[in-house]
C-alpha cells in the first residue's frame, strides 16, 4: 500500500491551519505531519520533519512566504503549493512561483468555514501533482538550446499555446527567448484564477522583446504580439471583413472544466487558420488541449508537446501523445528553437 504524502501546512492564521489540516486529513493519501505559523518556523520544521509537500501562505509576519520559498529552495528543494488570498496578492504569488513554488490555490478572503472547505478537492489534487514534480532540475536547470540562425519560411500564421501547472515558470523559459522579429502572433491559454493573468502578462512582457499583454475584446493579432487569455473568459479568434483576425472573449461555453479552455482556443484557431496553425501543449494536469489538438490536426496543422522529462506535470501533453496527436515531443529548453525552426 502506498504511503500517505507527508504535508507541512504553513499559515499565520491558526484558524486556517486547523481547517486545512482537517480538510487534508479527510483524504487517505495525505498525512499532515506539522503546521507552522511563519516562514522561520517553516524552515525549521521542513528540516526536522522532511515533508513530501509544503502548503504555504504568503502574507505572514517575519519571514513571509516568498522569502521562505527562496530560502527553502536554496537549501533543499521541496514541492511547495501556495495557498493565497485573492488577487491583491497576485504579485506575491508570481514572485513565489518565480522562486520555485510548483502551483497555487486561491484562498477566499471571507473566511467562512464552508468557503475554505470548498478548496479541498483542488488543494488535494495539486498537492498530489506537486509531489510528483521533478525537482532535480531546480538545482541544475537544463541549459537553453541555442536558437537556430534561420530565415522564417512563412509556413504558419499563428502559434497557439496551452499550459497549466508549471506554466508560469515554463512560459518564462520560452517567450523571452523568442526574437523581436518573430513573424507570427502567439496566443496563450494559461490556467490561472481571475486577477492573475494581467499581472503575469506584464511580468512576461518585461522579460521579453516581444510585446506580451492580457488579451482584450476585439484586439487584432499581429506579428510580435503575445496575447494571454484573461482568466474567467474563453478566447476565440474571428476574421473581420478586411481579412484581419481579432480576439473574441466570452464566458461561453459553460460546460468546460477550465475557463479559458485550451480546447476552445485550439478549435477556434483551426477553424480560422486551417493548416497554418502551430499548436503547443505544455505542462499541466488533466487533458485540456487534447480535443483542440484533434481539431488542429484535422485541419492539417501541427501540434508539439512538451517532453515528459521537463514537465512539472505530464498530464496535458500525455493526453495529446496518447491520442496520437503529437507531431513531436520537445523538451522545454528546446521549445524556442523548435518554434524558430518551424515558422
Amino acid at each position: 500500500m502506498k504511503k500517505p504524502l507527508r504535508v507541512l501546512v504553513v499559515d499565520d492564521s491558526a484558524y486556517i491551519r486547523k481547517v486545512v489540516k482537517e480538510m487534508l486529513g479527510r483524504d487517505g493519501s495525505i498525512e499532515v505531519v506539522g503546521t507552522a505559523r511563519d516562514g522561520e518556523d517553516a524552515l525549521e520544521l521542513v528540516e526536522r520533519l522532511q515533508p513530501d509537500v509544503v502548503t504555504c501562505d504568503l502574507i505572514m509576519p517575519g519571514v513571509g512566504g516568498v522569502e521562505f520559498i527562496r530560502r527553502q529552495m536554496a537549501a533543499r528543494p521541496v514541492p511547495i503549493v501556495i495557498v493565497s488570498i485573492a488577487a491583491e496578492s497576485s504579485e506575491r504569488v508570481l514572485s513565489g512561483l518565480d522562486a520555485g513554488a510548483i502551483d497555487f490555490v486561491q484562498k477566499p478572503t471571507a473566511l467562512a468555514t464552508e468557503r475554505v472547505f470548498d478548496l479541498g478537492d483542488e488543494l488535494i489534487a495539486k498537492i498530489n501533482a506537486a509531489a510528483e514534480a521533478p525537482l532535480g532540475r531546480v538545482r541544475e536547470p537544463v541549459p537553453d538550446e541555442p536558437l537556430p540562425q534561420t530565415t522564417f519560411n512563412g509556413r504558419y500564421d499563428v502559434v497557439v499555446i496551452g499550459v497549466s501547472t508549471g506554466g508560469p515558470q515554463g512560459l518564462r523559459s520560452v517567450i523571452p527567448r523568442l526574437p523581436a522579429d518573430f513573424p507570427v502572433p502567439l496566443v496563450v491559454v494559461l490556467h490561472m484564477p481571475i486577477g492573475y493573468t494581467e499581472a503575469y502578462a506584464k511580468r512576461l512582457d518585461e522579460a521579453s522583446t516581444l510585446t506580451v499583454v492580457e488579451a482584450r475584446e476585439g484586439e487584432l493579432l499581429r506579428p510580435g504580439l503575445v496575447l494571454v487569455a484573461p482568466a474567467g473568459r474563453h478566447l476565440t479568434l474571428q476574421r473581420n471583413g478586411e481579412g484581419e483576425t481579432s480576439v473574441r472573449l466570452d464566458v461561453r461555453p459553460l460546460d468546460t472544466p477550465h475557463r479559458p479552455s485550451v480546447d476552445v482556443l485550439f478549435q477556434s484557431a483551426a477553424e480560422v487558420y486551417g493548416d497554418r496553425v502551430l499548436g503547443v501543449v505544455m505542462t499541466g494536469m488533466g487533458s485540456d488541449g487534447r480535443d483542440g489538438a484533434a481539431w488542429i490536426k484535422a485541419r492539417g496543422g501541427v501540434v508539439l508537446t512538451e517532453a515528459e522529462e521537463t514537465c512539472v506535470v505530464y498530464g496535458m501533453p500525455r493526453s495529446v501523445v496518447e491520442a496520437g496527436l503529437s507531431d513531436e515531443a520537445v523538451p522545454l529548453n528546446r521549445i524556442p528553437a523548435a518554434l524558430m525552426q518551424r515558422v
